[in-house]
């Protein structure tokens, strides 16, 4: 029985505290179907502000919220949209936000001092695929030159960087850099976009943070910069940057404006790729257990309502998003992603029901493995200076990643009813790592038990001890 379907039936004050003293006095009488909820506690905080960047991905959050999955934990919280990843991940440190939806990467870049220093921890992540690379009506003109095309004359996908690599060496040849958009250093999207790029023979820069130039730009031949979110189709209309990486929905936005085309998904680079995470700082995960666990059971439950019954709540959850104090972006625009679909150019809409994946795949599940590729990302483009060890790769997922944390939470969800051993891996024998995967643009096979020989499979990007 949850809090609130126990607060349906007894007369319990509405005083807080006099609220858990009832609870608790409930509890030990042995009152509550199971014994999940007097083994776990209550919360050790019950008020919580929680950030978040405006983007469909924070969907687990909201619907969290919405669905009162948050209240049953007894847990009260407020959602908060945050300027920007850089303003998020500060005020998560300062304490000025208990939690928040984050980048794959800033846990893990915090935590090695990339950038600032701060022991980030997850035992949650938010959803598979959801980003999109575009680029301009101009370049995309050019491109299709490039691009084989099928009977009816639609391009064929997945579209390689090489297409992109003549319009690139164009520019050159006028004096000209061609500028991209991403949306942080250590955002999947940074990571995503290098990846496509260097498959198709374009070097996307390195960082040489030893030598104080964090830019990414050494021997570039595209030019990456950060672009907030929000601002990357605006951005692009303005001629500042050619193209961008980014998630939903400002690649359908540049649909729906006209003035820009995506031409791959990260579906279509690796796919079923982890994405998002809720992110907490190690302290606070310290201080407040009992509350994080509960945090995560009530965000496991909004992923599986995203996902339950082949994704019939999407259309609800597009609604939801498309509320000014979520996402703020028109219903269409979300749902042109969200539902299963996905347009390129102007009505070439075609089905790719996983675009965005909230629970399936074990989408939840912060896999180590999931932890190594971006770290093995962060040392083939310089963030990692210097070459490191396999143990230092998996120690350093286990110090980010908190599997443990997750299956406590699941497995209260089980104890309460609300959720079946067979939703989620099998906790006695997972060892937090996927079999070796397939499915990356280049055909390249990821081992996450292999880090070193995975960066050394790249004819671009640093490997073994070398160094910018």
């Amino acid at each position: 029985m949850t809090f609130n379907a126990l607060k349906a039936i007894l007369p319990i004050p509405n005083n807080r505290a006099a609220t858990k003293l009832t609870f608790a006095v409930i509890a030990s009488a042995g009152l509550l179907a199971g014994a999940a909820h007097a083994e776990l506690g209550y919360a050790e905080k019950e008020e919580l502000k929680f950030g978040f960047i405006k983007l469909t991905d924070m969907a687990p959050l909201a619907i969290a919220y919405e669905k009162g999955y948050f209240e049953d934990e007894g847990l009260y919280v407020t959602l908060e949209a945050q300027a920007n990843w850089k303003v998020l991940l500060d005020r998560v440190i300062d304490g000025q936000l208990d939690g928040a939806h984050m980048l794959a990467g800033q846990p893990l870049g915090a935590t090695i001092g990339y950038g600032t220093q701060a022991h980030i921890i997850t035992a949650f992540s938010m959803d598979l695929n959801g980003n999109g690379i575009t680029v301009s009506n101009d370049v995309w003109a050019d491109m299709k030159k490039n691009i084989s095309h099928d009977a009816q004359g639609k391009p064929i996908h997945p579209i390689s960087a090489s297409a992109l690599k003549p319009v690139i060496e164009k520019y050159k040849s006028q004096g000209k850099p061609f500028n991209m958009g991403m949306v942080f250093p250590v955002s999947t999207h940074n990571y995503e976009l290098r990846y496509w790029l260097a498959a198709g023979g374009i070097s996307p820069g390195f960082y040489a943070p030893a030598k104080g130039d964090t830019s990414g730009q050494i021997n570039a031949d595209a030019y990456l910069s950060v672009t907030p979110p929000p601002q990357m189709p605006a951005t692009m209309e303005a001629g500042t940057i050619s193209g961008y990486c980014v998630g939903e929905p400002w690649n359908q936005q540049a649909v729906f404006k006209g003035i820009g085309v995506p031409v791959i998904t990260d579906y279509e680079i690796w796919r079923n790729n982890p994405e998002k995470v809720f992110g907490v700082s190690g302290d606070w995960a310290e201080e407040n257990p009992i509350t994080h666990i509960r945090v995560v059971k009530a965000m496991i439950r909004a992923a599986k309502w995203l996902d339950e019954n082949n994704n019939a709540n999407r259309p609800e959850a597009v609604e939801i998003l498309s509320r000014s104090e979520y996402v703020g972006a028109d219903y269409d625009v979300i749902a042109n992603s969200m539902t299963g679909t996905f347009e390129y150019e102007k009505g070439d809409k075609r089905d790719i029901p996983d675009f965005n994946v909230f629970f399936r795949h074990n989408a939840t599940y912060p896999y180590y493995s999931d932890a190594i590729w971006y770290l093995t990302q962060m040392r083939r483009w310089g963030q990692i200076a210097e070459g490191k060890s396999d143990e230092w790769y998996m120690e350093t997922a286990k110090d980010v990643y908190r599997p443990d944390i997750y299956a406590q939470a699941a497995n209260s969800l089980i104890e309460d009813g609300l959720m079946m051993a067979s939703e989620f891996p099998d906790f006695e024998t997972e060892d937090g790592f996927k079999p070796p995967q397939e499915g990356f643009i280049d055909g390249k096979v990821y081992d996450g038990k292999q880090p070193n020989e995975y960066l050394k499979k790249f004819a671009i990007g640093l490997k073994g001890d070398e160094q910018i």
